[in-house]
């Protein structure tokens, strides 16, 4: 079934490679490094993609709730519990 889970990253735009993994910050938020530029919503769009890429889901799933313009986001990704939360944590590490 699928259900809404909510949590948040740390954004790292400009970044030498697009990438999903890591924590950052207290509370420990998950790293989303891209590659582009944190203007005109370029960010945020790349954003959408690697964290569909890393949920191995449809960028449609994903929404950024608040944060748009901060680095500091909180994200909603709708899925299998179990597989969004088992995936989650691996990411984290």
């Amino acid at each position: 079934m699928a259900n809404p889970h909510i949590f948040n990253i740390r954004v790292r735009a400009n970044a030498s490679n697009n990438k999903v993994g890591g924590t950052a910050g207290v509370p420990p938020r998950l790293i989303v490094a891209v590659q582009a530029t944190a203007t005109n919503g370029k960010a945020n769009s790349a954003i959408l993609k690697e964290l569909a890429k890393a949920f191995d889901l449809h960028p449609r799933y994903i929404t950024i709730l608040s944060g748009e313009t901060s680095r500091d986001k909180q994200i909603q990704v709708v899925g299998n519990g179990e597989v969004m939360s088992k995936r989650f944590g691996e990411l984290c590490r």
